[in-house]
């Protein structure tokens, strides 16, 4: 750990302090939505709020925990130094310059384009190339894991790959192939318009590109939650794995099939036909699959744990597991979040229910638990389980902890659930104030405070989190051993070739891709469709 420990220690405190002043952010973007701050603020003024939440959550707080994450694994999982350190370090300096130069655009005014950015609304140059600089720096990320997975693999001829290893690499190979499409639309599209080198800007295609990159992303921001079901919480329980190879098939499920599904969120976009949205929706369905296979394996791999310390009966294993371990507890919520985010995902799968909540508070409730409420909490649970490796002390009390991660999930369930309600009701996402005394609307504003308070619970677990990591610099010293991670049942001596490497699943990803989007985006090709003048807002 002496080799990475500094390392990994910059990128979580980048990661965590982007987090903190989201949660501030979007508290503060809820009052202003709410009856109680209807006359707060203007509307300029919260849209800067909305993209820089959003770019600090979607992009400074995913790209830095999930560097961090993969640097520690690649060296406790193979017990190997870290190939490249200086490298690593580059890209970390890289990306903070990058942040940097997002954010002063942001600040300025000059960005309130939100994290999506979508064309025609153009931003200023340097928020772009900094976002450019964030993907080049998280892009060598990539390249170190599959070195250290390669040196490792060569280290060790025959033997399976540590499976927190094998997930971290397909999460860079993910990643490699998701960002080509926000790289080819910055680049060739977003970044001269904002230069001024071109005065119109064809929407339909940069939506298409981004959407490429849109949904794959959301998996990269999920896979060290999955990294930390499969590896860490059955060795927290007390149990084994169920099964190592349902986790080499889930995270290369997640690979093949969350690549060729991002035009779903373009089911309302004229440009497409139906066909091609009807393949998109198929595809979409069998991202369900990995996470059914982690929901059973977990919930497999708990059993086994909650037997082993003496559960007894159908449901008896449940109470008897050591739920006042923080990794057990942020389990056992995550996977409540899931079940009530994964439902409201299955009704934006389908062509005729998306329709009925596109653009609706249903899309920002489903978002927020999936990614605020089941991913952000197993970020919490990760940072609590590695961070006494990391700083070599120990924590005081769990209680603290356990608080922490109630209070985010009540607050994010308070918060999402008048979402869904809302969002049937038809109140539209991306504005910034309402006016509750149209009687239309006016029943309305009982739900928005009530989210409001969830909000209010999130920003106190939010606060308590970054206090609980500073208190456990001041704790007592501990002997720092290994990190271990859990074994299976049955622990395999060898796997196929094909369960230990992505050369196979790499050219399956191309034949999806060129299936999903060769020929809707070759059609802008054949039959450009009318371009809309750039609309600078700076």
């Amino acid at each position: 750990m002496r080799n990475v420990e500094r390392l990994c220690l910059a990128h979580f405190w980048v990661a965590f302090a982007a987090f903190v002043v989201a949660c501030v952010l979007g508290t503060w973007q809820m009052w202003v939505r709410s009856p109680l701050g209807a006359h707060l603020g203007t509307p300029g003024q919260y849209f800067m709020s909305v993209t820089a939440h959003g770019v600090a959550m979607a992009y400074v707080l995913t790209t830095f925990f999930i560097m961090g994450f993969g640097y520690f694994v690649a060296v406790t999982a193979l017990d190997r130094p870290l190939p490249g350190k200086q490298w690593a370090w580059s890209a970390f300096w890289m990306a903070i310059i990058g942040v940097v130069m997002i954010l002063v655009p942001i600040g300025m005014g000059q960005a309130t384009v939100l994290f999506t950015f979508y064309p025609p609304l153009t931003a200023s140059p340097w928020f772009y190339i900094g976002l450019v600089l964030v993907v080049v720096a998280s892009w060598v990320w990539c390249i170190l894991m599959l070195v250290a997975m390669r040196e490792w693999k060569r280290e060790n001829p025959g033997r399976p790959v540590p499976l927190a290893m094998f997930a971290t690499v397909a999460n860079a190979v993910m990643w490699l192939w998701t960002t080509v499409g926000v790289a080819v639309e910055l680049l060739f599209q977003v970044i001269p318009a904002s230069l001024g080198l071109v005065q119109t800007i064809d929407v339909g295609l940069s939506r298409t590109l981004f959407s490429w990159t849109l949904h794959a992303i959301v998996y990269f921001w999920l896979m060290p939650a999955y990294i930390a079901f499969y590896t860490m919480v059955p060795r927290a329980a007390g149990g084994r794995l169920y099964s190592d190879t349902m986790g080499r098939l889930t995270f290369i499920l997640f690979l093949v099939y969350s690549l060729p599904v991002g035009m779903h969120h373009l089911m309302m976009d004229p440009e497409h036909g139906n066909g091609t949205k009807f393949i998109q929706m198929l595809l979409t369905a069998f991202v369900s699959i990995p996470t059914l296979l982690t929901i059973f394996t977990i919930t497999a791999s708990l059993e086994i744990a909650g037997r082993l310390r003496g559960g007894r009966g159908i449901f008896g294993w449940i109470a008897a597991l050591p739920w006042q371990r923080p990794a057990v507890l942020a389990t056992g919520l995550a996977f409540v979040m899931l079940g009530f985010g994964g439902f409201g995902g299955l009704i934006n799968m389908g062509y005729g229910m998306n329709a009925m909540v596109h653009n609706t508070s249903w899309v920002t409730a489903h978002f927020h638990l999936i990614f605020g409420g089941s991913v952000v909490i197993m970020y919490f649970a990760i940072a609590y389980e590695i961070w006494p490796r990391l700083t070599g002390r120990e924590h005081m009390s769990l209680a603290p902890l356990r608080l922490q991660l109630w209070l985010w999930f009540i607050g994010m369930m308070v918060m999402t659930l008048p979402w869904h309600w809302l969002g049937l009701q038809g109140q539209w996402r991306r504005v910034a104030n309402f006016n509750y005394a149209d009687p239309l609307i006016a029943g309305w504003g009982p739900w928005v405070i009530v989210s409001l308070a969830g909000g209010v619970v999130l920003l106190v677990s939010a606060l308590l989190f970054a206090y609980n990591l500073f208190v456990l610099h001041r704790g007592p010293s501990m002997a720092t051993g290994r990190q271990l991670y859990a074994l299976a049942v049955h622990p395999p001596q060898r796997v196929p070739a094909a369960l230990n490497g992505f050369g196979l699943w790499n050219v399956l990803v191309l034949v999806l891709m060129l299936l999903a989007y060769g020929y809707p985006l070759a059609q802008f090709a054949i039959t450009p469709s009318p371009s809309a003048i750039v609309h600078r807002v700076y």
